[in-house]
């Protein structure tokens, strides 16, 4: 197989993006709980993309990010004017990339593969967000699971995207950080490679492992030819 012919499913929130890029913005409304609260605002807000994938009862992902960062105020007792927390879901779309993203998207470019951004959020919301990190240009396109209204790991949201790249499970790598998320992946027939960024990073102890395990997306460039 040529490697033009590998299509790369890179997920974005967690994988290229840093959801915990407002820290530093975070420590003007938490002070000392600054990590705390970034820590559950993520957590909530995977886990509300969970229960509505569930109940079947969809609301886009940067709803669920909101929802979550009012459940976090609540939680952690810290009072965020509303126009404040507007600020917070705005700087959302801003959010950093990881410092080996733009040299793991470039490496896999100029080896030929077939690049795809598949998250989570919007369409309209990846667009905002990965040209603000200056990596749109990597991408064939943008696939996002909006367009089933349900999200990550449901096994529709892995075939609708093989039919939006055009591609076969056995030309496709979904790329993540996210252990559900490549869990979902594999479950589904799709080979997945675990980006593990932190050495106490842990995977879930399911039945399913990732089909290979790589410190960073330079690495798994050389670890795919």
């Amino acid at each position: 197989m040529s490697k033009n012919n590998i299509t790369l499913a890179f997920d974005v929130y967690g994988t290229l993006i840093d959801t915990h890029g407002l820290k530093v913005e975070l420590e003007k409304y938490a002070a000392e709980k600054a990590g705390e609260f970034s820590e559950m605002w993520r957590n909530k807000q995977l886990e509300y993309s969970f229960r509505r994938g569930l109940m079947q009862n969809y609301k886009t992902f940067a709803e669920c990010t909101k929802d979550a960062l009012e459940y976090t105020c609540r939680a952690l007792d810290i009072n965020i004017e509303a126009k404040e927390k507007d600020n917070l879901m705005n700087l959302y779309s801003k959010l950093p990339p990881f410092n080996d993203t733009l040299k793991g998207l470039k490496k896999a470019f100029d080896m030929n593969f077939r690049l795809f951004a598949f998250s989570n959020g919007s369409k309209d919301a990846l667009e905002t967000l990965l040209t603000n990190a200056n990596i749109r240009n990597y991408f064939i396109n943008l696939i996002s699971v909006d367009d089933l209204k349900t999200f990550k790991p449901s096994p529709a949201v892995y075939a609708h995207f093989l039919r939006s790249a055009g591609a076969y499970n056995n030309e496709v790598w979904l790329i993540s950080s996210n252990p559900f998320d490549v869990i979902g992946a594999v479950s589904a027939g799709i080979k997945s490679a675990w980006v593990k960024r932190s050495e106490s990073a842990v995977f879930d102890p399911w039945e399913i492992e990732p089909t290979i395990t790589v410190a960073n997306l330079e690495e798994l460039v050389d670890k795919l030819q």
